[in-house]
């Protein structure tokens, strides 16, 4: 039988710390991953379910958007995966009498963790406006509660719908239907706080916003740099594809501030070397750059290029594919000739010899790809550092052929798909125009809110009406406090949700849940059985079909919940079949391969095993749907984050134990810290000039240019191998830290990995014992 909820909140602030690991995965991984799976399922349920995940004729793993082999193993998860499916497939429930047990006065008291353990919820339930109790409510009442409010609107702008990356095509479509049938653009969506700045600097610069590569390109590469992103942790998946290029003959460059055990050695645990064996190095080079200095990183190298191309003329750039496909060379090249090796060093850390050394890796090499994820997305600079990315692989002809190009490793695994379904403030008039002529409305031009401007405007009264389609909008968002105070201004706040979170007790003076199936369930319309698809972090399209019975009779598929609001909001006079697409996502289906470009005969496509690529220009014919018609070149300027005396640079991230802000226990294996999150990790030699030591107890506090401070209480003290002037903390304990309006240029993005700070010895703590 699986273990009951946890009944107290755990200490999260005193773990026991020993030294990181060197390694990911093994037999570790395989024994944590049975155990919790155990715990939340029991174990046949954990047979019948993980061999079901990311199978062809399974479901969708509800983690990362890592894509899959088209050959798969039995096993095709990773450790975080099985916790992930674990913890959907939970048998511990969330019943009405839980929540007439514990009041939102007393959920509010708990920790993240703590609320996402106490299991699947099982039925609708409202809050009244000043009521403390959520009760349980019909469905028909709740979907009136809904258009009541939308209904007392003075515009449809005051409507926020916000979606998580794990909503699928199906329910993402219908939902931006229903936002733009209703009159507003304003969809904002978690790439607004993750890749972003991704999609806005690929959009610009080779015109579409998604990586270029297939997994077939890692395979096939000669260099792969993998800069700001921890795979062992976010993405596991990644770790075999490196370790099958590295058989190939691949060469890995790490970029991170933070040395990590999955990029060091990769313990397979499908293989039998994985399991009892020593498993595969897979770091060549590791360049453990200063937080922010990535921008001047590439550009620097982007000059060393262009030198060697004097050098040795027609042997360095590739010439033909520059004067044929690129635009800006010029203007670009002068900006990268004026590079200030003195800048350099300060932006990065790194010294001349380092960089000479990443650049005899990069001359060797015909194929390159560059991968990144948030460590490149969240800073200030974010946009041109992407750009400078592109720039470096442009210079050789990298994108575009086999083995070479962009890839961006997004994190929930439809995050790509609800992009490519519509779901963005500022949509194309292109798309808009096809959804009119599909469903005969009208859809409003102006561009909407993303997560920023919305919690803006919900602080400011200009918001009143906030509904979530998945996700923890409250612990994933900036400035805890602010957006906090923001979401209880709010008439109404709705989170179609499948476990308890921050997000259902920061409430509007109106509040429900709504509960929804999750992948692993099956899900049984009229018309029968139906599949949903998603899309993966490499364009990839394809089917998910759950197989485990509901864990309630009273949960509503998403597509179900999505068309069952339409009608009580638009009522008869809707032309769009409501009633037709919850019954049969066939004709959803059909409409989006009217609608959406690479999806015609969409029905057809997804029935076969394994489903399909997407197109995409740059890749398959080295066309660019930019402004230029052309890859076009940037000159930016070099940015880096100042960081005055007596202060540390510091980035948020996760633990092993975390998947964005869903907590899975209190554990980060690989980092050495064990029972607990409330740490700061920073390098021995700071933690010197700082007067603290491991062990050592320090309250965060980020300071600001307009003079403004915000505090983070009561942080242990960990010694750790990150960069010098660098620190490292777990979110969502240090979003507080993080001003609303601190975002990238272009994306704004939450800028999360470069918060300037101070430390401050906390009170009230002993002092640790002498080493």
């Amino acid at each position: 039988m699986a273990g009951k909820a946890p009944t107290g909140d755990p200490v999260q602030d005193a773990p026991d710390v020993t030294t990181p690991q060197h390694a990911a995965a093994g037999l570790p991984a395989v024994g944590h991953s049975l155990r919790i799976a155990q715990q939340q399922m029991g174990v046949r349920r954990t047979a019948l379910t993980l061999l079901k995940v990311n199978q062809k004729n399974g479901f969708d793993c509800p983690g990362c958007a890592w894509p899959e082999p088209d050959h798969r193993h039995a096993a095709e998860f990773c450790e975080n995966g099985a916790k992930a499916v674990a913890e959907e497939a939970t048998l511990r429930r969330v019943t009405p009498d839980f929540f007439a047990a514990h009041p939102v006065s007393d959920l509010a008291r708990r920790s993240g963790y703590w609320l996402g353990q106490q299991g699947r919820l099982t039925q609708p339930m409202y809050l009244a406006e000043g009521s403390d109790t959520y009760e349980p409510v019909p469905w028909e009442r709740a979907f009136d509660i809904i258009a009541e409010e939308l209904h007392a609107l003075s515009s449809p702008d005051e409507a926020v719908f916000y979606t998580s990356g794990r909503t699928s095509n199906e329910a993402a479509f219908l939902y931006q239907l229903f936002a733009r049938e209703l009159g507003t653009n304003n969809l904002p969506d978690c790439s607004n706080m993750c890749h972003e700045s991704s999609g806005s600097a690929l959009s610009e610069t080779i015109g579409i916003g998604k990586g270029s590569v297939l997994l077939e390109d890692l395979y096939q590469s000669d260099l792969i740099i993998v800069a700001g992103q921890n795979p062992g942790t976010n993405h596991p998946r990644m770790l075999s594809a490196l370790e099958k290029a590295k058989a190939n003959g691949a060469k890995i460059v790490s970029v991170n501030p933070l040395p990590e055990a999955g990029l060091e050695r990769f313990k397979n645990p499908q293989t039998p070397r994985g399991l009892a064996g020593s498993g595969t190095p897979l770091t060549d080079y590791f360049l453990q750059i200063r937080l922010g200095g990535d921008q001047a990183l590439f550009r620097a190298l982007n000059r060393l290029l262009i030198e060697a191309e004097d050098i040795s003329p027609d042997t360095v750039l590739d010439h033909a594919f520059i004067d044929e496909h690129t635009h800006g060379y010029e203007e670009f090249a002068a900006a990268a000739r004026a590079t200030d090796w003195d800048e350099v060093q300060r932006a990065t850390g790194l010294d001349q010899d380092g960089i000479d050394k990443l650049l005899a890796l990069v001359l060797d090499a015909k194929s390159i790809v560059v991968c990144w994820a948030m460590g490149l997305t969240q800073h200030k600079h974010s946009v041109p550092t992407i750009r400078e990315v592109v720039n470096f692989l442009l210079l050789r002809g990298n994108i575009g052929r086999p083995g070479a190009g962009v890839c961006p490793v997004r994190g929930h695994s439809n995050v790509q798909g609800d992009r490519t379904m519509g779901v963005f403030e500022r949509p194309s008039a292109a798309f808009l125009d096809a959804l009119d002529r599909e469903f005969g409305i009208t859809s409003p031009r102006e561009h909407g809110y993303d997560v920023v401007r919305a919690i803006r405007a919900l602080r400011d009264g200009d918001a009143k009406v906030f509904f979530a389609m998945g996700g923890n909008f409250v612990s994933a968002s900036p400035d805890t406090d602010v957006t906090e105070a923001a979401m209880r201004r709010a008439r109404l706040t709705v989170h179609v949700s499948t476990k308890l979170n921050r997000s259902h007790v920061v409430t509007g003076a109106r509040a429900l849940i709504l509960p929804t199936l999750g992948r692993t369930e099956k899900d049984l319309q009229a018309s029968g059985g139906q599949f949903v698809t998603v899309e993966d972090s490499m364009g990839m399209v394809h089917a998910s079909r759950g197989g485990l019975a509901p864990a309630s009779p009273h949960l509503l598929s998403e597509p179900a919940i999505v068309s069952r609001l339409a009608r009580a909001v638009f009522g008869p006079q809707s032309r769009v079949p409501w009633a037709d697409f919850e019954a049969d996502y066939s004709l959803i289906r059909d409409r989006i391969g009217r609608v959406v470009p690479g999806f015609e005969d969409f029905n057809a496509k997804v029935a076969r095993p394994g489903g399909f690529t997407l197109p995409h220009g740059p890749r398959d014919t080295r066309s660019f749907p930019t402004s230029t018609g052309l890859a076009n070149f940037t000159a930016a300027p070099v940015e880096y984050p100042a960081v005055p005396e007596g202060r540390l640079l510091l980035q948020t991230l996760r633990s092993h134990d975390q998947y964005n802000t869903t907590i899975y226990g209190l554990d980060d294996r690989y980092r050495g810290i064990k029972g607990g999150r409330r740490v700061i990790m920073i390098h021995p030699d700071d933690g010197a000039s700082h007067g603290l030591a491991d062990g050592a107890y320090a309250d965060l506090v980020s300071e600001w240019s307009d003079g403004t401070e915000r505090r983070a209480d009561g942080f242990r003290v960990v010694h750790y191998p990150t960069t010098r002037g660098c620190a490292a903390a777990y979110y969502p304990e240090t979003n507080v830290l993080v001003p609303l309006d601190h975002t990238a240029d272009t994306s704004n993005t939450p800028a999360s990995k470069s918060v300037v700070i101070r430390l401050e010895a906390a009170t009230g703590r002993p002092a640790p014992e002498p080493a």
